[in-house]
């Protein structure tokens, strides 16, 4: 629940800062007092946006703050998700520089505004008149059924499902679409695979031909310098075999006569061994060497077919060329397997579905199996409220689609009057109807689920007498088991507070500003006077509000 509230430089307020009790709690104040300020401030805590727009100085930073209890609201998760320390007492700070920037705090933590939203959303919802025209919508209508009906853990578990089920249909779906757009390539792409395969290609393959080519295109020069070299050797007379011979012989004689000629002669020796061996490798080459025309032109031929498949798939060597064939051989292969691979999808989709209609079916027992016990505990509330014959209608139908909230379309009619046609809350219900409704379900939905720290902007607005006097002891009632507020123009309402604060406007040399304390009760018995009677107090009035409070 909310303990404390500090606000300092925001709109008109200097500075307040007031501390709350739990149980039933009534705002009043005159119009323009500066009410609506005072929930501004604590919206900025909540997460919403400001701007230098909402400081009074413009030279001073805004701070607000607020301190929540928070030991029975099981947010130690909320807390670990998002790194924070957790503590029973929870302190938020908001600040807007003069500069424009802001800045978000959680027990002294910097947080974005989202985070601030996810825990405010938690902490204390703040009743307006933009609310209670959500009550017209299926959203907000199908969660009161579901909170009355016990649906929290089916719907986590249908939600779980039906993020599968839009995971897989997504998956699905990129399939089809890729065998759309696929089919019209395959064709091409088989035939540039079928044009790489056919070359067989080899890491190396190109520089193996380039040097064959190189070979077969200049036999005659190969020859006539093979046929020079072996003459240069074997030369009867001047060959370099020959003359190796004869100066191994002499050095072989030198060798007895002491190391030095040893060596010598062991390197003559070296050298006449790789002259021979050079010598009959040049034979082998030269046995080997031969025109071939026809290998000669197959060999050009792979050379221009490499040449011609790297230019047209715009690469430079073999290896690129390889990848690329691979790259085409997934794709075809893809496009060819893609028929098994949606058959498969197709199926896992189809499961996923069936499980949901199971759910969405367990959703909706639910909802029909209270839809009953509701609309009787809202048509006997609206009774006390000066709508005997409020009447509801509430049908579910099967949706055409999974949504978020089910499988299910709501049909949630009202009608005030005895013999009046059903129609949608929205363009039937008159604004001090819908409050009234809207009050009903908040007072109803308070028994089934704990709600946060709940505020009520002016929704007696448009009430008064017997009934503002109901409406008051149902959020009396409702503050048995949660903190209630009630910002208010009627006594009646006011009167019903465990505790009353008063906001008002105070003038000084320095200005205007907003002010706010908490009444004792001779102030409350004043200040409902006041409200009944005007400025002048009259014994009646004071003599009424006595009543009031007692």
């Amino acid at each position: 629940m909310l303990t404390n509230l500090s606000i300092q430089n925001y709109a008109l307020i200097d500075d307040i800062n007031v501390s709350f009790s739990d149980g039933f709690t009534t705002i009043t104040g005159e119009t323009g007092a500066g009410k609506s300020i005072l929930l501004g401030g604590l919206s900025l805590v909540l997460g919403k946006r400001a701007d230098l727009s909402s400081l009074k100085n413009k030279d001073q930073k805004c701070i607000i703050e607020a301190e929540f209890g928070i030991s029975k609201y099981k947010l130690h998760s909320f807390f670990d998700t998002n790194d924070l320390d957790y503590e029973d007492n929870t302190i938020i700070r908001r600040e807007i520089l003069p500069s424009g920037k802001s800045r978000a705090f959680i027990n002294d933590s910097p947080v974005t505004l989202d985070v601030l939203k996810g825990l405010g959303s938690q902490l204390i919802d703040v009743h307006s008149q933009h609310q209670t025209l959500q009550m017209t919508e299926n959203d907000f209508q199908l969660k009161v059924l579901d909170a009355l009906a016990g649906n929290d853990d089916n719907l986590k578990t249908y939600q779980t499902h039906l993020s599968t089920y839009k995971k897989v249909s997504k998956e699905l779906q990129e399939l089809l679409d890729f065998q759309t757009s696929s089919n019209k390539e395959h064709d091409y792409n088989s035939f540039l695979l079928k044009e790489l395969e056919a070359v067989e290609l080899k890491e190396g393959m190109q520089e193996e031909l380039e040097a064959e080519f190189e070979q077969l295109n200049n036999v005659e020069q190969i020859m006539e310098h093979l046929s020079q070299g072996n003459q240069l050797l074997n030369d009867e007379q001047l060959g370099v075999l020959v003359k190796m011979t004869d100066l191994k012989r002499a050095f072989q004689n030198l060798a007895d006569y002491g190391p030095s000629y040893q060596a010598l002669n062991e390197r003559v020796q070296s050298i006449f061994i790789e002259v021979d061996d050079i010598t009959l490798e040049l034979e082998r080459l030269k046995d080997g060497v031969e025109a071939n025309p026809e290998r000669l032109e197959m060999v050009n031929g792979k050379l221009q077919q490499l040449y011609d498949l790297q230019k047209k798939h715009q690469v430079s060597n073999v290896v690129e060329l390889i990848d690329v064939r691979n790259q085409l051989s997934e794709q075809v292969e893809t496009v060819e397997n893609i028929e098994s691979k949606i058959q498969e999808k197709e199926t896992k989709v189809s499961e996923i579905e069936k499980s949901l209609e199971g759910w969405a079916n367990k959703i909706r027992d639910a909802r029909d199996a209270i839809i009953p016990k509701l609309k009787s505990m809202l048509q006997e509330s609206l009774q006390d409220l000066g709508m005997p014959s409020a009447s509801f209608k509430i049908e579910l139908n099967s949706a055409s689609n999974f949504k978020l909230s089910g499988n299910d379309d709501l049909n949630f009619l009202f009608s005030a009057n005895k013999g009046s046609d059903y129609g949608e809350l929205k363009k039937v219900a008159s604004g001090g109807e819908l409050s009234r409704i809207m009050l009903t379900i908040k007072s109803i939905l308070a028994e089934y689920e704990h709600l946060p720290t709940m505020m009520f902007d002016e929704i007696d607005t448009g009430v008064s007498g017997d009934i503002s006097n109901r409406m008051g002891e149902i959020m009396q009632q409702m503050g048995n088991t949660m903190q209630v507020f009630s910002i208010t123009h009627l006594p009646q309402v006011a009167s019903k507070g465990k505790q009353q604060f008063k906001v008002f406007k105070e003038e000084s040399a320095h200005g205007t500003s907003t002010q706010m304390r908490k009444l004792n009760p001779d102030e409350r018995i004043n200040e409902l006077a006041e409200m009944l009677g005007g400025k002048s107090r009259s014994e009646s009035a004071l003599a009424h509000a006595k009543q009031l409070l007692q």
